[in-house]
């Protein structure tokens, strides 16, 4: 998988959050903060996201242990191939 195609992942799976909770869809970049920033998620979200993202892209970045991330960016990096 390449970059874009993650970082365009990120932001489906973001935006069906997102949606669920009654939020209007969000447009991210690379720098996009996850948690503490313009997106109204917090870290159940982010783990329902992560969940999402190793079944759309059958990898578990997480499989040997948490990897700290707070942006778009730093969370596509561990879907890369």
């Amino acid at each position: 998988m390449k970059y874009d195609e993650v970082v365009f992942l990120i932001e489906k799976v973001l935006n069906r959050v997102l949606t669920q909770k009654g939020l209007p869809p969000a447009t991210v970049n690379n720098s996009t903060r996850l948690l503490d920033g313009e997106l109204s998620i917090d870290s159940l979200d982010l783990a329902v996201m992560v969940t999402e993202l190793e079944q759309e892209t059958k990898k578990d970045p997480f499989k040997d242990g948490f990897k700290s991330f707070t942006t778009v960016d730093q969370l596509a990096q561990l879907y890369l191939d």
